[in-house]
């Protein structure tokens, strides 16, 4: 990298314009990735803890070996890469509704995550998850739904995703799942009881995790949240 702040990559998509940069930051003395859609940054390698635990909590609520998982969201992939550490996952699948996000995984181009894409559970497909979700083409059952696409069920990337927040759109994910199936789902937010309610209205169980991490930048304690749902109801 030359100097402090390097651009990698950019592209326009039909979301906006895609960018991939890398900085060092001087706070935390490393190298950081960082990706932004516009002037919106998506996602940062600097922390990382509730995107590992998303996958962890996921995992932790399933039974059983020869797991299939899914992602949604490949981002940098740090919860695709920590869902592979669990030995019981045999198939994961990784939807990403942008392809460059993809290509940059076929390149390598992360050292945390790097060997992602040549796993040979891996699969990575481009598609939009929500719409995947909304009109059910999703027809092979997995056991673990991982969901980390918008900044939270209040705060979506666009308003087409919006649905799925919803009780036919929890519904839809359940139907997606095996019998003793989980779904887990990141938010860069506080727990909201809201969110919890609409989960019930789709899963016999429900509840929220705050991860907490030491932030370095602000000198005190962040949090995200995982809210995990179990026992899907057949419609």
């Amino acid at each position: 990298m030359s100097g402090r702040f390097a651009e990698l990559d950019w592209t326009d998509t039909p979301w906006g314009t895609l960018s991939l940069r890398r900085r060092w930051d001087s706070v935390t003395r490393r190298e950081v990735d960082e990706v932004k859609l516009d002037d919106d940054f998506l996602m940062s390698s600097q922390f990382t803890v509730a995107e590992r635990e998303l996958a962890r909590l996921g995992l932790a609520a399933v039974d059983g070996d020869g797991l299939r998982v899914l992602v949604a969201g490949l981002g940098l992939g740090y919860t695709a890469w920590e869902a592979l550490r669990d030995r019981r996952v045999d198939d994961l699948v990784v939807v990403e509704a942008l392809d460059r996000v993809i290509d940059w995984h076929q390149r390598q181009l992360f050292a945390d995550t790097q060997g992602l894409a040549n796993d040979p559970r891996t699969r990575l497909v481009c598609d939009d998850f929500f719409d995947l979700v909304r009109t059910r083409r999703w027809q092979q059952p997995v056991d673990v739904l991982l969901v980390d696409i918008d900044h939270a069920p209040d705060r979506v990337l666009r308003e087409d995703h919006a649905d799925f927040y919803t009780s036919d759109g929890q519904a839809a994910a359940a139907a997606m799942l095996t019998e003793g199936g989980a779904l887990a789902l990141w938010s860069d937010e506080p727990p909201d009881a809201e969110v919890i309610h609409v989960m019930l209205t789709a899963f016999a169980d429900a509840q929220a995790f705050e991860v907490a991490f030491d932030n370095p930048l602000t000198g005190g304690v962040s949090s995200n949240t995982v809210y995990l749902a179990k026992g899907p109801r057949r419609r």
